[in-house]
Formats: structure tokens, C-alpha cells, sequence
């Protein structure tokens, strides 16, 4: 083995055992283009080297910024349309008529730069305007990702026309942004007010984070391992409420825990119940 594939697997080893992200062997260019930069300025030349300093100093902040750098932040607004649908259509009305006046709670897994937490709270506005007297108890979205930066990105709720152009209607860009200057807007307030951001590793415990009504989890599990994967469903089983809702990504399947979750067919899309 080569210096520099033993490097590159030192580091990918690193990587599994600190945030999930599991690298196939094709990855290297991956690594080098994604790190290349943050190695020349904190004047590191190899992969080793990298990882020999995050353990010198794990609180130094390059553990954060290693992470920040591996971790594919790519999302859109209302991503596939159904799950918001089925939300809005199905669920919500569902849920709201069960809860008697209490507050929903949600949780938006790997919530990136913001847009999957923002177009829950939407699609909550636009069930309270659609449904006179239901959804009185309101709702509360606990969105948590791995990256403190992105984090800090999707608190601030701007976002400029690149971003805004992924997924959002004219109509909801009328409805819930505001201007702040030409290509760049903000989320109203009333709809950031639903959402509290935390940070969260999902290798971590969910203990703090209490019991929800629904999960999204979606377009992240594809990162980790079989193993990795099934441990984190079965402890997202235990945030949820009896009958809560798992949501993951399109091309995500939950594979066994039959005695966890039940499949709900959708039509289009795939949810699963929690038993």
C-alpha cells in the first residue's frame, strides 16, 4: 500500500468514527479537492499529519472544520414536493384533530442550510390558512446538523437568488421572505419563529432532544454505513411519539425493523409509521 492510500485511510477511518460519513476507495480525489485549501492554511501537508493534529488538540476547532468541509450541504426548497403534500394533505390534518390544541413537534435530521425546516413551517402556514380552526396548537421544528457553519447559516435565514431559485415558487418567495437588497432575502419572522436550531451529530445521543410527532431524515442515511444506518433508525424510533411519522429521502428505503415502523404507501412517495 502506498503512502498516500494509507494516508487516505487513516483519514477515512477518522471520518466514519467522528461523524458517520462513510468514503468508498474512489474517494481520494473527494478528500483532496474538499481539503486542500483548509490543509495549506493551517500549513499541513499530509492526511496523517491532519488527523494527528485533531487528536493533539480535538478542541483546537479543526475537527469542526474538517467536518464542515467533508459534509455535502446540498438541498432545495420543498425537495420532491410529496412528503410536504402528503404533510399538508394528509398528516397535518390527522394529527391536529388528535392533539386537542397541543403543539406538534418535528424534527428536521441534517437540516443543512435551513431550506427543509423553512418549507416545513410553511406548509404548516399554509394548513392554518387552508384549515379554519385546526392547527391551533401550532407547531415546533427542531432542526439539527453536524456543521456548526452551516448552522449558523440556516439561523440566519438569508439566502440569495442561487438558493432562492431551488425549489421556491414566486408565490412563497412573496409570502415568506423579505427583501434585504437586489438578490438577496430574509425568512419572515413568523415563519423562523417554529424553528429552534441545535447542533447535533447523529452518532450522538437523542435524549435531549424529547418526543416528536414526526421525523425527516432524509437524503442523509445514504452517507453511512448498514450498521451505522440501522442504529440511528432504531433510536430515531425512540424520539418517536406512538404512531409518529418517519420521512426519508426519495431514494432511501428502510430496509428490515419490521417490528419498528410500518410502511404507509403514499401514492406518489413512501412514509413509515412508528408502531
Amino acid at each position: 500500500m502506498s503512502a498516500v492510500n494509507a494516508d487516505f485511510v487513516l483519514f477515512r477511518d477518522f471520518l466514519e468514527k467522528s461523524s458517520g460519513i462513510l468514503l468508498g476507495d474512489n474517494k481520494q480525489y473527494l478528500v483532496s479537492s474538499r481539503l486542500n485549501k483548509l490543509m495549506e492554511t493551517e500549513g499541513i501537508k499530509t492526511l496523517s499529519e491532519l488527523v494527528q493534529r485533531i487528536q493533539m488538540q480535538p478542541r483546537g476547532g479543526l475537527r469542526e472544520k474538517v467536518i464542515d468541509a467533508m459534509t455535502t450541504n446540498e438541498t432545495l426548497w420543498f425537495r420532491d414536493t410529496y412528503p410536504f403534500e402528503v404533510l399538508k394533505n394528509r398528516l397535518l390534518p390527522e394529527l391536529t384533530k388528535n392533539t386537542f390544541g397541543q403543539r406538534l413537534r418535528v424534527w428536521s435530521a441534517a437540516c443543512s442550510s435551513g431550506q427543509e425546516p423553512y418549507s416545513l413551517s410553511m406548509t404548516m402556514d399554509e394548513f392554518e390558512r387552508s384549515a379554519a380552526g385546526q392547527g391551533r396548537g401550532g407547531m415546533q421544528i427542531v432542526a439539527t446538523d453536524l456543521s456548526g457553519a452551516i448552522l449558523t447559516a440556516a439561523k440566519s435565514g438569508e439566502y440569495d437568488s442561487l438558493a432562492i431559485g431551488r425549489g421556491l415558487s414566486q408565490e412563497r418567495l412573496q409570502r415568506y421572505f423579505d427583501v434585504l437588497q437586489p438578490n438577496r432575502w430574509a425568512v419572515k419572522p413568523a415563519i423562523r419563529s417554529r424553528i429552534e436550531f441545535r447542533a447535533l451529530n447523529l452518532l450522538d445521543s437523542y435524549a435531549s432532544l424529547g418526543k416528536f410527532d414526526m421525523v425527516f431524515c432524509r437524503n442523509v442515511l445514504i452517507y453511512f454505513s448498514a450498521d451505522v444506518k440501522k442504529d440511528i433508525l432504531t433510536r430515531i424510533h425512540a424520539t418517536l411519539k406512538p404512531g409518529g411519522y418517519l420521512f426519508l429521502g426519495a431514494s432511501e428505503a428502510l430496509n428490515g425493523l419490521p417490528d419498528l415502523y410500518q410502511m404507509v404507501q403514499c401514492n406518489p412517495g413512501i412514509i413509515y409509521k412508528a408502531k
